[in-house]
């Protein structure tokens, strides 16, 4: 019984409340809000403890990032506690509130119970908007959303204000303005945030709407197991049913010509039925390798929005936004640091901030200094110094060659220069993060120039052994 809990006067639910202030102060006022605050306290058996969660989604979440931390803080408190578990009272406690007394979950009963809907047990945001299927969309076909990836959350600068524009007018329309809506861009620059954003948008707005939100490599997964259990027509069925249909990293479906039929075949059923297509890769439609003409050109027809590198501003917003959402305030001098040494993307850039912020709290809320922080993160700089750039590509090959930088970006078409020219664009998509319209930009070209540069260099590799071993003492030199 909970009452064998009490301690020093201290009730089971003080000491919960205990838990949840001090962990508060650990992750930050909005992570504690968004995933701490619904969770309730339940019954305690056995040394285990009881903690009750409204779906399965925020239980898997918490699991992960919260239950040793909890565990260790309660058990500080108590040591009668010895296990902390969380489990799922959500639904079906609903019935139980109007009569039903839940043995696991009484406070949690109690609060559904004064709730004028069920999905009002803990909702705030976009969290409310899926709660009735633990934060998935379709439940049998979708992957759960990612409650922090919300329009409110997303930081808009130069290089992303018309995808975000685009992106909020979709989600935001009710009818079809744009189908599909095709976002593409480079690793970590916040596609798949603007992909979860209009999701949480749409359920917010009509919540009976049908939103399917999945990879490209699910949907693959799905037809597979359909072919294998010859079950095609109920996958058939299921997609093409659909009022918004959202499939991420298309790229991934590359090479693979019966799933490309599918999806093709899935999206023109889907687009003449007045449906919402929304679709994520990492290029462009018509550069994706891989996929046949015919999708290409479909994916094309509607409207193309790329996500372009962060910069310096827009870093510095980012950094700021997270720091805020993790409650706390970033010297200006932390926050220029960050933005000047980590360019590459927004995840190596918020994973650097999580990690600066860690070490502060971990040492008592120690102050966030310049000096801390460069030597917190002192190991990633020293792999961000090392990276190679386009202009030391171009300068290592040029030289190699022997021949000018400025030869390799003039429009001469002579072998002794169009080759070494190609090498260095196949080197830049090697080893470097650009996208193929900067390396482009770099040598003066377009970006099918780039794409022909890289095939023609792969295809020569194959057959041209001293070509082969230009290009391998090149990449080396340039690692080193």
């Amino acid at each position: 019984m909970t009452e064998d809990l009490v301690v020093n006067g201290s009730s089971v639910s003080d000491q919960w409340g205990q838990v949840c202030e001090q962990l508060k102060g650990e992750i930050g006022e909005t992570a504690f809000e968004s995933w701490l605050k619904p969770l309730t306290v339940g019954t305690f058996s056995d040394g285990t403890m009881n903690i009750c969660v409204p779906t399965r989604f925020m239980r898997n979440w918490v699991i992960t990032n919260y239950s040793d931390r909890i565990h260790k803080i309660w058990e500080k408190k108590n040591p009668k506690i010895k296990n902390v578990n969380f489990i799922v009272q959500a639904g079906q406690d609903v019935m139980q509130a109007h009569g039903i007394y839940s043995p696991t979950c009484p406070s949690l009963i109690k609060k559904i119970a004064s709730s004028p809907m069920p999905q009002n047990i803990y909702q705030s945001g976009a969290v409310a908007a899926a709660n009735a299927n633990d934060g998935t969309l379709n439940d049998s076909l979708s992957v759960p959303l990612n409650p922090q990836y919300t329009f409110e959350n997303f930081v808009v600068g130069k290089t992303n204000e018309f995808a975000y524009a685009a992106a909020r007018k979709v989600a935001e329309s009710r009818s079809i303005s744009f189908n599909p809506l095709f976002l593409y861009s480079g690793v970590g620059l916040g596609k798949t945030h603007l992909m979860h954003a209009i999701a949480w948008h749409i359920k917010q707005q009509d919540p009976t709407r049908n939103i399917v939100y999945l990879s490209a490599e699910r949907f693959m997964c799905k037809f597979v197991r359909a072919l294998r259990y010859k079950d095609t027509a109920a996958f058939k069925e299921q997609f093409r049913s659909v009022d918004v249909l959202m499939v991420d990293d298309v790229q991934f479906m590359g090479g693979k010509d019966i799933t490309q039929e599918e999806f093709f075949y899935t999206f023109n059923s889907l687009i003449e039925e007045g449906r919402q297509i929304i679709i994520s890769a990492d290029k462009s439609p018509s550069d994706l390798e891989g996929i046949e003409a015919r999708l290409k050109s479909r994916l094309g027809c509607g409207l193309v929005a790329d996500i372009h590198p962060t910069d310096f501003d827009l870093r510095i917003g980012i950094l700021n936004s997270k720091a805020k959402q993790m409650g706390l305030e970033l010297p200006p001098k932390v926050a220029e640091f960050l933005a000047t040494k980590i360019t590459s993307n927004i995840r190596e850039l918020e994973g650097a901030l999580r990690r600066v912020i860690a070490h502060s709290q971990l040492l008592n809320n120690h102050e966030i200094t310049l000096d801390m922080t460069q030597d917190i993160l002192k190991d990633m700089l020293r792999s961000f110094d090392k990276r190679t750039t386009i202009d030391e590509i171009q300068k290592k090959v040029a030289e190699h060659f022997n021949i000018s930088v400025r030869e390799m970006q003039s429009s001469r078409r002579a072998r002794t220069v169009a080759r070494p020219r190609q090498i260095a664009m196949y080197l830049a998509k090697q080893l470097t993060s650009r996208s193929l319209p900067e390396i482009g930009r770099k040598f003066d070209r377009d970006h099918t120039t780039v794409m022909h540069a890289v095939r023609k260099v792969e295809e020569l590799i194959m057959e041209d052994v001293s070509l082969a071993e230009n290009v391998e003492t090149l990449r080396r030199a340039l690692e080193a």
